[in-house]
């Protein structure tokens, strides 16, 4: 069967494309729809169906877009309620792409309306199951993301219809069925998703814990929820633009891409509502920046910290970026709502630097550094690495600050002396101090390479707190 996944590290995200006799179909697509439509005309195909599992909270779907450039249907399951035109299936009931055939199974539990398509080939060979949400490698998807939109679908009902999805209508399939994930590691939709992204049903059938056939729905349940962390706050408001609509990433592009002079760009900056963003590596960004800008990389978890740091998805946007990477950066934003970008600064912050505008940088030391003041006296350190993270291992007398919290915790942050900011690699502490530097603190440093190099640096009289010391 001609089936291909198309897969976003930045995002741990898996598109998948079907092809048959000309006819192709498109399941959970991102915003940019262009290499969809690309890799149909690469097969002199049309695309015939846009098939959502569900409604997604990590990313907003391309499923309009693509729809109204291709003419194609959108599908959802059962019991889905869009604000727009889309076919919305019966359980069992079947599409025909060419002589494929997809079977529509609805699995509830990770949302009311998710759904798996079991893919048929043109002998009738039962293939494949593009699983969404509902079935991860070696996890299954959360159910607390619904409530936050719905507040009667608690995470214990979820849970318990997701029990059940999985028991009655994806283990009774043969164990030599593929299954294709809508996700793999590092997205915030599971707990601990393998790296793998496609396994057999029979391999889940034996590792993956959910599908272990002596849990009791209690037991299910209670592991399925075990360890759940808060999700990003942008996942309400993707479901809702999933749900309701959006604006065509074209018009969000036109107005993104507007270049603009040092001049002009410090003009509107001026303007009370505007956000700078400066998505440079976080080491380019320390050197130097336009004052007031926050500094969420593209090179580590963009759209998640973009997410979790812009609390308001309208906020108008300008960018700095790397030279070439201003195209990235807009798409980027807009695969998770974040559609007000209304310019980028032309060449880069080198041309804020060369008018002569004012800059402002964040100070770093190396571990080496670190490791002589902590030595000679006692300054605070501030570890704004996960609190997972900080109670395995810690540097002892750091406080824990975890930079998805930080603006909820400002005060913790001193004024009168100075301090020093780590996380695991010098990503999130840059993000940390950019916030900081924004809100009025100068008086701290940065380490080079965060806890990892730390660790790796220290000298014997360095300390560290981990799981033995902790007992």
């Amino acid at each position: 069967m001609k089936i291909e996944q198309i897969y976003t590290g930045c995002i741990a995200h898996a598109a998948y494309y079907i092809e048959n006799k000309g006819e192709a179909a498109i399941f959970d697509p991102l915003r940019e729809v262009q290499p969809y439509i690309d890799r149909a005309d690469k097969d002199h195909a049309k695309i015939k169906y846009v098939f959502e599992t569900h409604f997604h909270a990590d990313f907003v779907s391309g499923h309009l877009d693509l729809a109204k450039k291709t003419n194609a249907t959108i599908v959802y399951g059962p019991s889905a309620k869009p604000n727009f035109e889309a076919l919305i299936a019966e359980d069992n009931q079947l599409f025909k792409v060419g002589d494929y055939t997809i079977k529509v199974l609805h699995t509830p539990g990770h949302t009311m309306e998710s759904t798996s398509y079991l893919l048929i080939d043109e002998h009738g060979k039962q293939h494949g199951i593009i699983t969404g949400d509902t079935l991860f490698i070696g996890d299954v998807g959360r159910p607390d993301l619904a409530q936050h939109v719905i507040a009667e679908l608690t995470q214990d009902k979820l849970a318990r219809l997701l029990y059940h999805s999985l028991r009655d209508k994806i283990m009774p399939l043969a164990d030599d069925l593929i299954v294709y994930p809508n996700h793999g590691a590092g997205s915030a939709c599971g707990k601990m998703m393998s790296k793998e992204t496609t396994d057999t049903l029979g391999n889940q059938k034996r590792t993956n814990y959910a599908l272990n056939p002596n849990l009791s729905e209690d037991a299910f349940v209670k592991a399925l929820l075990n360890g759940l962390t808060n999700p990003p706050g942008y996942f309400p408001k993707n479901v809702l633009m999933n749900i309701n609509g959006y604006e065509s990433l074209d018009h969000v592009m036109e107005r993104a891409r507007q270049p603009l002079t040092p001049i002009e760009f410090e003009a509107i900056a001026n303007e009370s509502d505007i956000l700078i963003l400066d998505t440079r590596p976080a080491a380019e960004f320390a050197k130097g920046f336009i004052p007031n800008s926050i500094n969420i990389g593209l090179n580590g978890n963009f759209a998640m910290w973009v997410g979790e740091m812009i609390h308001d998805i309208k906020q108008r946007i300008l960018l700095v970026t790397e030279p070439g990477k201003e195209e990235e950066s807009m798409i980027r934003l807009s695969r998770v709502g974040y559609d007000y970008t209304i310019g980028y600064l032309k060449g880069g912050f080198e041309s804020w630097e060369k008018s002569g505008c004012e800059t402002d940088s964040i100070g770093r030391i190396t571990p080496e550094i670190l490791e002589e003041q902590l030595a000679h006296q006692k300054i605070l350190v501030v570890d704004v690495r996960k609190k997972s993270e900080f109670e395995s291992e810690h540097l002892v007398d750091a406080i824990n600050i975890p930079m998805h919290e930080i603006n909820q915790h400002l005060a913790e942050f001193p004024k009168d002396k100075p301090f020093i900011l780590h996380c695991a690699g010098g990503y999130r502490s840059i993000i940390a101090g950019s916030v900081l530097k924004q809100r009025g603190w100068d008086n701290f440093v940065d380490v080079i390479g965060g806890y990892d190099a730390i660790k790796k640096t220290a000298l014997p009289r360095t300390e560290y707190v981990c799981p033995t010391t902790l007992l």
